[in-house]
């Protein structure tokens, strides 16, 4: 608790509504977070309150600032380019920080007489020509292998003009990989040429150079030289083909793909960076706690001190601040920028290979994997979930006929299975088939535990599954009711191959086919769900309340069977009288009183 609060509440009552900027700072007077406000009274009000329902990170933020200081703009977007100028002053400890812990790649064209291109992390000559520096080592060297290949230069470790005609060509040259400059056949002059082309078309990017070689092709066709075309042909023909295993060309000449993952609370944004149609770097940051939502931060200040914005961005979700942040970066930029969102065909493919990256980067910190993260994230959305479901319960009743009768519950954290909180549950109150009423039974019984603080039992699960369809959960959610909580809940339907089908909510159904990281995780919780209740109900046939009252002289499986449909729970059929038992079963007194014997002893 921070005891500045009254203070800060007291001053913030004089504070104005114009738009601004406010500095939060700690007992040192050091800044240690910038935000920006249309409103600086309601906002920074909100920080103070008596009630918050702050995120952790904010929460934690407000606990240590012992004052604030605030500058009063003209409109919000002066607020923008100010907080994004003094976020990149100060640094402060709770803002988006855009640190990319990679170091810096180039592409290296050696001073030879039959110069190479390759990738490399250090300028070690200093006759060498370099492009860069780019932050991915990943696209740096899928543009040098491209490059290579496209224009079949050599990449192998002959040294040249003096190995020329001292070996066969390698399989790079039989596959046309390679031109087979170790024959000796072609000229410094036309190799340079050809070394240079290659350079041109990294810089300018594929769809450039198609364009320039289709010209080039045809040119050279008028004129009759169709050993030229060919070879134009060819490369044009090896660009395409790695465009189309790739993803590294796209109509997009100059775009900036924007997405973002979260896992375990913490968020990662990748940036894919296309010029002249071409994947020209990737951008990968860390962002901390919970700031998957401020992309208006995010964008304001990757490009506070880039001058290489693009036409048009591309980002998975709308934000309020849209257009003051176009208008930003076209100010700075001096030409036209437009956001995209809502984004459909090529762009949304560019879309999910950007997220790709992203939750490929986090599953590092995260200790999970991208498929993982992009499951879970996919797994959220496709139920209209605020928050990513990280802790995951679920459920399943397994018996045979009315025998055996027991549930299983299996948990997944962050994706994977977490067997330590697995728990297993024999019915007590439904003695018959009844999985509606099984089900509300077990999920009030373990839920009970919670509300007593019950150690095992005491974390509320972000999602509930079980297994089953709309019956099953209004049955959850009405145990849930009953004890006064609620979570998400949802049923996973079967096809007749026991394969999830489906998604049931109160009131129709969900599919998930279409969405393959959270259908495969969704199969995956059901398979094990059904695992474990399976082979606990084998372990327990012969334990089952049938059996105990098989285990009393003179019942036989159609007497038990009377009493179990008649009585259905153990409770009712242990309060009942010998008189009502002998008259269900048609047994004397004796055996009556043998029976409530027996469930004594359960």
């Amino acid at each position: 608790m921070n005891e500045r609060l009254p203070f800060l509440r007291d001053k913030t009552k004089k504070l104005t509504t114009s738009p601004g900027v406010y500095l939060m700072k700690d007992k040192t007077g050091k800044i240690i977070y910038v935000g920006k406000a249309k409103n600086l009274k309601n906002r920074v009000t909100s920080y103070f309150r008596e009630h918050p329902d702050h995120l952790p990170k904010v929460a934690k933020m407000v606990s240590n600032v012992f004052d604030y200081d605030f500058i009063v703009t003209d409109s919000e977007y002066e607020a923008l380019v100010l907080e994004c100028s003094l976020i990149k002053q100060y640094s402060p400890k709770y803002n988006i920080l855009l640190k990319d812990d990679k170091g810096y790649f180039y592409i290296k064209i050696s001073a030879e007489e039959y110069p190479r291109i390759t990738a490399v992390m250090q300028k070690d000559d200093e006759k060498a020509e370099y492009l860069g520096p780019y932050t991915s080592g990943l696209t740096t060297k899928q543009s040098v292998n491209e490059a290579n290949s496209v224009f079949m230069l050599p990449t192998c470790t002959r040294k040249f003009p003096q190995e020329f005609r001292k070996g066969r060509p390698c399989l790079n040259f039989h596959i046309k990989k390679c031109m087979g400059l170790c024959q000796g056949k072609v000229s410094v002059k036309d190799y340079k040429k050809t070394v240079y082309e290659a350079v041109d078309y990294i810089r300018s990017g594929s769809a450039l150079s198609v364009e320039r070689l289709e010209k080039e092709m045809n040119e050279a066709a008028e004129n009759f030289d169709f050993e030229r075309a060919a070879v134009l042909r060819d490369r044009i023909l090896a660009i395409k083909k790695a465009a189309d295993t790739q993803k590294i060309i796209t109509d997009r000449k100059d775009t900036d793909v924007i997405a973002f993952a979260k896992a375990s609370g913490t968020v990662s944004a990748a940036v894919l960076i296309y010029r002249g149609g071409r994947l020209y770097d990737k951008l990968n940051f860390f962002l901390g706690e919970d700031d998957e939502g401020d992309i208006c931060g995010f964008i304001g200040q990757f490009y506070q001190g880039n001058n290489d914005i693009p036409k048009e961005i591309l980002i998975e979700e709308e934000f309020p601040e849209k257009e003051i942040v176009e208008r930003m970066l076209r100010e700075k930029s001096g030409h036209a920028v437009n956001i995209v969102t809502r984004i459909k065909g090529d762009g949304a493919k560019l879309i999910a290979m950007a997220k790709s990256n992203a939750s490929e980067y986090l599953s590092f910190k995260a200790g999970r994997t991208g498929k993982e993260i992009v499951a879970l994230e996919e797994l959220g959305k496709l139920l209209g979930m605020d928050k990513i479901p990280e802790y995951i319960e679920s459920y399943d009743i397994s018996n045979l006929g009315s025998t055996g009768m027991v549930a299983g519950m299996v948990v997944f954290n962050n994706g994977r299975p977490l067997k330590s909180a697995y728990r297993k549950f024999s019915m007590k109150e439904n003695v018959i088939q009844n999985d509606v009423g099984c089900m509300k039974e077990i999920v009030k019984r373990r839920f009970t535990h919670y509300v007593n603080g019950d150690e095992g039992f005491d974390r509320m699960p972000d999602l509930i599954l079980v297994d089953g369809g709309t019956n099953q959960v209004n049955a959850v959610k009405e145990a849930l009711s009953e004890l006064s909580l609620s979570t998400n809940v949802f049923g996973m339907v079967k096809d007749n191959k026991h394969r999830t089908r489906a998604i049931a909510t109160s009131g129709e159904e969900i599919s998930v086919s279409d969405m393959k990281p959270a259908f495969f995780l969704l199969t995956r919780i059901q398979d094990e769900v059904h695992r474990f209740a399976i082979t606990y109900q084998r372990s327990t046939r012969k334990k089952g309340l049938q059996s105990d009252l098989l285990s009393v002289k003179g019942i036989g499986e159609k007497k038990a069977m009377k009493l179990m449909k008649h009585f259905k729970t153990i409770k009712a059929l242990s309060s009942a009288s010998t008189e009502e038992i002998s008259k269900v079963a048609g047994v004397s007194e004796e055996i009556a009183k043998e029976i409530l014997s027996a469930m004594d002893k359960r």
